[in-house]
């Protein structure tokens, strides 16, 4: 076998950008606080231990209404017992804002105990909490329910706002936001939820969950017309109000991003600096820059707003030159002379033009779609109704589809770069034959056939023919299964720990710093404490639920020793093979994401918590910085911090 030798960064160094992060945190975030005057805290400790017995005590009772609002309870508790454990009141008038919290946790905890939540019920400015599915951390939002709200009448509108940049907006802050503003906008007969999105992350990864973990309860909460979804922000949120738009076109009946920015190297002039950036890291802009993704603009309507004179004035402008090349003009409103606010005639203007488009529900399943992504993380127009793909031909290429339905039996399809797609069982088609054309390709599918796999109809690209059905390989990419890193902090996962001894001492005293250090970035940077397990500890159900985080090497880990032989790589106490790179296994450790061979459905990722750490620049370098696989040397002689080679697995989940 010809292999690429590697004994440190001496002999030969695939990559060495002097900008490349460490693993280790950039800095503390949030920012340290302000000291807690010792009767203040010592007030303050006691009550909210008071608040967490009674919680505690909550969690044994049976009652159904119980369970399921206890997060109302919690999140107040947790915005204290943190600002308190983790120094994070950053002004005086947060004590007084912490009293009041656990003023309404204790009334809360005291109307559960009696089968009552009135807050419920409540119109104007209430403050609601849910569980994550990704991390059973109790995460916060705060809604505004207009006086007219019933959960008889469906008809109100929804709409999210996503607030701009703030590192000191803890819980606490948060919180005290919620329970004194109604925010930029509040129109009438419309309910305005205020998602917390995992803190300060643009709205991306767990940021990006949260978002529409906040909207599944209170749509279940508050019965909403999930046809008149509405996604709007400022600064930040009007990032994550492009790319929440453009990544979900199918979800939102309109966009209203204010400012913000929409591409890495466009808003950070990055490339122009006189600094390396891993080829990788560019190839990774592309999973949140919005304007790969203009073509789905088509499916929702979108009103940006900048004023005149400001610098993120770039973010629309940028937009407006993508979308027109998909032929969608952009509605952009202007504050006049103006920098990075909204100007008042502009935001009247914005909010009576906005409210007419969002008079006029959705069309859940439109006859057109036209949508392009270079991702399966978002593989069906991004929640449109009835097209989903299956398989790309190559990751990070952009993949379109045209696709028109015309009743009652035809479909017309122009595709690139996918391979396996599948219909969702369209409405407006009839009960006979299916007219299948794809290019010049014409496919009958017939109803019988359509009763053997109810609802769904997949298609197969072989020998550059397309085939009605037809399998897939079992170890592919797919939707939800594909790669990188990140991709794994999205969804539910555990950490395990290993409890053995390293074959390498290096290796054990690395993982054990890198893992800490995750249970501290995760903490900061995304609002949670880690879900742990040992490794002698995982259960068959931890295995079914969750994506495993394998930390160590295969001497101290038996879950990854378990496993070993079914990954895409050699290990063992001298070296560790990936496919043609051998390095010395005593200085090194492998990094990748790769389905986990006792549950293929899962993932399993060795030696990394989310790749860019506790970031504290701009949102808009907070992207993947490493992608499907890596190598790093644990102890590097030179700058950086020691990722000497990396890259991307193929569609079948092997070294290119």
């Amino acid at each position: 076998m010809n292999r690429l030798w590697i004994h440190g960064l001496a002999l030969l160094t695939f990559w060495a950008p002097p900008s490349f992060h460490s693993l280790f945190s950039a800095g503390l975030v949030p920012p340290r606080g302000i000291e807690v005057p010792p009767f203040i805290r010592s007030d303050l400790e006691h009550r909210s231990a008071r608040l967490e017995a009674e919680l505690t005590e909550l969690r044994t009772r049976p009652e159904i209404l119980c369970q399921e609002l206890l997060p109302d309870v919690a999140i107040l508790h947790k915005a204290v017992h943190w600002a308190l454990t983790y120094n994070e009141f950053h002004h005086t008038n947060q004590f007084a804002l912490a009293d009041q919290l656990l003023n309404l946790g204790h009334e809360r905890a005291a109307q559960l105990r009696s089968g009552i939540a009135p807050w419920t019920q409540q119109t104007g400015l209430v403050i609601r909490g849910f569980r994550s599915r990704i991390d059973d951390s109790i995460q916060p939002y705060g809604v505004v329910i207009p006086t007219n709200s019933s959960k008889t009448s469906p008809s109100l509108r929804l709409d999210v706002w996503l607030a701009g940049r703030d590192e000191k907006r803890t819980e606490l802050k948060f919180l005290g936001e919620r329970l004194r503003s109604r925010g930029e906008f509040s129109p009438a007969n419309s309910i305005v939820l205020h998602p917390y999105g995992r803190y300060c992350n643009a709205y991306k990864f767990a940021g990006e969950t949260d978002v529409f973990e906040a909207v599944a309860h209170a749509e279940t909460a508050y019965g909403t017309d999930p046809r008149r979804r509405s996604i709007r922000g400022f600064s930040m949120g009007g990032a994550g109000t492009w790319h929440l738009a453009a990544h979900h076109p199918g979800f939102w009946r309109a966009a209203n991003p204010g400012a913000g920015f929409v591409d890495t190297a466009g808003y950070t002039g990055i490339l122009k600096q006189p600094i390396q950036i891993a080829p990788w890291e560019q190839t990774l802009w592309q999973l949140y820059d919005v304007p790969g993704y203009a073509a789905n603009f088509q499916h929702l309507d979108v009103i940006a707003y900048s004023g005149e004179l400001d610098r993120q004035r770039l973010a629309a402008d940028t937009m407006a030159a993508a979308m027109q090349t998909e032929g969608i003009s952009l509605h952009h409103i202007l504050g006049p002379g103006v920098e990075h606010r909204f100007e008042p005639s502009a935001k009247a203007r914005l909010a009576e033009s906005f409210d007419t488009l969002m008079a006029t529900p959705k069309d859940a399943y439109p006859r057109r779609l036209n949508f392009s992504t270079p991702t399966l993380r978002y593989p069906e127009g991004a929640r449109l109704a009835w097209f989903q793909i299956l398989a790309l031909e190559n990751h990070w290429k952009p993949a379109r589809v045209h696709a028109d339905l015309d009743p009652p039996s035809q479909v017309r399809l122009s595709l690139s770069n996918i391979t396996a797609f599948r219909l969702m069982d369209p409405p407006e088609l009839g009960l006979g034959t299916w007219h299948i054309q794809i290019g010049s390709q014409t496919l009958d599918v017939q109803e019988n056939h359509r009763r053997q796999s109810p609802g769904t109809v997949q298609f197969t690209l072989k020998n550059g023919r397309w085939r009605v059905g037809s399998s897939l390989p079992s170890l592919r990419k797919q939707p939800g299964l594909q790669g990188p890193m990140d991709d794994a902090f999205m969804d539910r996962f555990l950490v395990v720990r290993p409890t053995g001894t390293a074959w390498n001492p290096a290796v054990g005293t690395w993982s054990e710093a890198a893992l800490q250090q995750f249970i501290e970035d995760w903490r900061g940077q995304f609002r949670a404490d880690l879900r742990l397990r040992n490794d002698q500890d995982l259960t068959a159900s931890d295995v079914a639920e969750n994506h495993l985080i394998l930390w160590g090497d295969p001497g101290n880990n038996r879950v990854l020793k378990q496993i070993l032989r079914k990954l895409p790589l050699q290990w063992n106490r001298r070296s560790v093979v990936l496919g043609r790179i051998e390095i010395p296994a005593s200085t090194h450790v492998p990094m990748m994401i790769y389905p986990n061979p006792l549950n293929p459905k899962r993932y399993i990722v060795l030696n990394s918590g989310h790749t860019f750490a506790a970031w504290k620049g701009t949102n808009a370098r907070q992207t993947p910085w490493l992608p499907d696989w890596a190598v790093r040397e644990i102890n590097p002689r030179q700058a950086p911090q020691g990722i000497i080679a990396a890259g991307f697995f193929d569609e079948r989940w092997r070294f290119r």
